[in-house]
């Protein structure tokens, strides 16, 4: 069954965007440790074995799992021009029925942050979403401190929802985030709240 399906490649102006591979292992191991400072404020406390090849065999038979399944699509961000490995963004917990919607979540690595990478990922994996897999409504969250996260949202099209009160165990405790979203039909307009 895992064969079967199509791996996803999405190709940017800069970036292909695939599921990871295992000789991804020493570059992504490499950037995660250079960017710890950068990222651990704004995520889940990192396992002991977090940065271990045997984690990150198991985070590539999860990938192609849940690609396969159609539960998640995690891709990781290469630049073109160098194969350089820039971070990563999952279109996760993919419901169908009646929902038809997904949740974001993402990371790039502190080299390459500022540089519009994680915009043109979050448009080409929205548009996949919407055009592809047939979804009807992305969703993501960050901290409301994250300006950065916030903004990058907001420039991609998605808009402001509200505060979900303990959304996530972000740095060893509970924490609200602001929610977004993006619809495949949206008509509500610009949103300047929150």
């Amino acid at each position: 069954m895992l064969g079967l399906r199509r791996k996803v490649r999405i190709e940017t102006e800069r970036m292909t965007l695939r599921l990871p591979a295992h000789s991804d292992w020493r570059d992504w191991a490499a950037l995660r440790a250079e960017s710890a400072t950068f990222l651990t404020p704004w995520e889940p406390v990192w396992s002991s074995d977090h940065l271990s090849r045997k984690a990150f065999t198991n985070r590539v038979y999860w990938a192609a799992r849940a690609q396969a399944q159609g539960t998640a699509l995690p891709l990781l961000l290469i630049r073109r021009e160098d194969a350089a490995l820039l971070g990563a963004i999952t279109l996760d917990n993919i419901r169908r029925g009646p929902a038809q919607a997904g949740t974001l979540g993402y990371w790039v690595g502190r080299p390459h942050a500022r540089q519009g990478f994680m915009r043109e990922a979050l448009m080409a994996v929205v548009h996949h979403a919407f055009t592809v897999l047939d979804l009807s409504r992305i969703e993501a969250a960050c901290l409301p401190e994250n300006v950065a996260s916030r903004g990058v949202l907001e420039k991609s099209g998605f808009k402001y929802e509200g505060v979900a009160q303990s959304y996530l165990q972000i740095a060893g405790r509970w924490r609200n985030h602001v929610l977004y979203s993006n619809l495949r039909s949206d008509r509500r307009g610009r949103t300047d709240v929150g």
